[in-house]
């Protein structure tokens, strides 16, 4: 049992997770689209990026928690 390596279900639900959040992925895209051509560094997609990872961890949370021992 100590040779075995223990996969992280994480990894594997958040890729099942993915694609339930495109609209978030989407308008984070955008985001880094309009910012690109900004030299002074000021503008970011933050808030975009957080809203994407919140929905993921909404979605895998749930199955998650239920595989822990």
């Amino acid at each position: 049992m100590a040779d075995e390596e223990i996969a992280d279900p994480k990894k594997y639900l958040e890729e099942a997770c993915k694609p339930k959040c495109v609209k978030s992925l989407i308008e984070y895209e955008a985001c880094v689209k309009r910012i690109e051509a900004d030299g002074t560094g000021s503008k970011h997609c933050t808030g975009q990026y957080f809203d994407y990872l919140s929905c993921v961890d909404k979605c895998v949370a749930p199955k998650l928690f239920t595989q822990l021992k």
